[in-house]
């Protein structure tokens, strides 16, 4: 069975390493030289050239340029995993089989963008890793394998993102054997569920007017790999990548005061209760009775 992979984010690495480790035939590779709004972005070539595998470098897998590689591979289907874009029909009707996309999220709920981060900053309790057959739809595709994976109240993007992956590279052993012997099962999805919509730089600057555990979770939804959070102190944003919550009863404290400053630590009053800035890049360090606005 002749693969074609398309991808360009650490997924997609760990994806492609693990396609070649089980021995799966890869025939070409699609990948960017470089992204603009991809923090976890990888260039795949480097894998390519390392196991003599076809590649081309595009900023668009629609483009003719694009189309003419896929085409003279004559793929039998196409993995895409970590490709933030919709692929047209001429490009999904090339594969025999079909075009494998991956949501990191329990279709048909939660389809769009940002799954990772949405579900962690809506403090959701479990997500799912979903590859199904792409279709001209946004993740509305046939699911051909869904794990459920549970997030807890320590998980930030890392580990969840981490946590995801492990997942994911068992279902592609297994569904790639699927594939090769005719056997994968489809399940359409049902016309429920919800689209998440695009985050802005706005969606990421913390407000302590918001509880505690709206900005825990906001702050472990951002970080690494992701871009940070943001708060605003002396007129500029610093970069935030962890917290911890702090019960407190000071009814009569305003959001954004600075209680207290330990070392590199900083607790500040929230709506509710009060939150510790535990990695940060904030200086100098505030003192006590300070606001962070």
């Amino acid at each position: 069975m002749k693969i074609l992979f398309i991808g360009s984010v650490k997924f997609s690495e760990s994806a492609l390493l693990k396609l070649i480790n089980i021995g799966a035939n890869i025939i070409g590779v699609v990948t960017k030289k470089r992204s603009p709004f991809n923090s976890d972005f990888v260039d795949l070539s480097y894998i390519a050239s390392k196991h003599k595998i076809p590649f081309i470098h595009v900023n668009s897998a629609n483009s003719q340029e694009a189309v003419n590689f896929i085409k003279g591979k004559m793929p039998d289907v196409i993995y895409c995993f970590g490709w933030s874009e919709i692929l047209r029909k001429h490009v999904l009707e090339i594969p025999k089989i079909g075009v494998i996309g991956f949501h990191p999220a329990k279709l048909p709920y939660n389809r769009g963008r940002h799954p990772i981060i949405w579900a962690l900053f809506l403090g959701l309790t479990e997500t799912a890793s979903t590859f199904f057959l792409m279709d001209e739809g946004i993740d509305t595709g046939d699911i051909i394998s869904q794990e459920v994976v549970p997030i807890k109240y320590e998980d930030d993007a890392s580990t969840l993102y981490q946590k995801i992956t492990s997942v994911a590279l068992k279902q592609i052993e297994t569904f790639t054997k699927q594939l090769k012997e005719g056997k994968i099962v489809r399940y359409p999805q049902p016309k429920i569920g919800n689209y998440w919509r695009k985050r802005y730089s706005f969606d990421g600057i913390i407000d302590f007017r918001m509880t505690s555990r709206a900005i825990y979770n906001l702050i472990r939804a951002l970080t690494k790999p992701y871009v940070g959070a943001d708060v605003r102190y002396r007129d500029r944003l610093w970069k935030v990548w962890k917290s911890k919550e702090e019960i407190v009863d000071l009814p009569n404290i305003e959001p954004g005061k600075v209680l207290k400053v330990e070392e590199n630590k900083i607790l500040v009053k929230c709506y509710q209760n009060a939150i510790w800035l535990l990695d940060h890049e904030i200086k100098p360090l505030p003192e006590p009775g300070e606001y962070m606005l």
